[in-house]
């Protein structure tokens, strides 16, 4: 079971009507439960304080294909201009403090240092590995201390930023490419 980021990207004809220019499901995004709260508050477990386009229903004038009726399939609508996601302060915190559910899995970089490789669901094993450590059955963001080191990683409580689910030059690079070159022709 997830949830797929469905919708299509618009442009303004000469006469200011708006038109289809790609649909998402053409980019292959996949299931992204996650990247869809960050980006429009619907979904997920990260119990996002300020997502980044909460759902804001559909722009009146939208294109026809555009669906107009809710649905079990078709509901969560939001949108957002492309000057507010060109604007977007990827590494700016959607809430106030560490995900409950959620760790920074950091792993050596190329000099060594210690580098962000992933945000993972709090795997059971470190879970355990912290409650030896700490005394106790703790969640990420009550770990005295914080980090909990495990099979050549560290682990730490995170605060959820959108460049950790929904990176621009991640999976989903082509979807930014593509509007940023229709904006130019705008």
């Amino acid at each position: 079971m997830g949830t797929y980021i469905d919708g299509l990207i618009e442009t303004r004809t000469a006469g200011r009507a708006r038109k289809m220019e790609a649909d998402l499901h053409d980019f292959g995004l996949g299931k992204a439960w996650d990247a869809r709260e960050c980006l429009f508050g619907y979904g997920g477990v990260l119990a996002l304080e300020r997502p980044l386009f909460d759902q804001r229903a559909w722009p009146e004038d939208a294109c026809d294909e555009v669906p107009k009726e809710l649905g079990e399939l078709n509901h969560s609508h939001s949108y957002a201009p492309w000057a507010e996601i060109a604007a977007v302060d990827w590494d700016a915190p959607l809430c106030d403090g560490p995900d409950a559910n959620h760790l920074g899995e950091w792993r050596p970089g190329p000099g060594g240092e210690l580098v962000l490789d992933d945000v993972v669901w709090a795997p059971a094993e470190v879970l355990g590995e912290a409650e030896r450590l700490f005394g106790g059955d703790l969640f990420p963001r009550e770990r005295p201390g914080g980090e909990v080191h495990l099979n050549g990683a560290v682990y730490r409580p995170v605060v959820v930023t959108p460049r950790m689910f929904v990176p621009p030059d991640g999976r989903r690079a082509p979807v930014g490419a593509s509007m940023r070159a229709l904006a130019a022709e705008c």
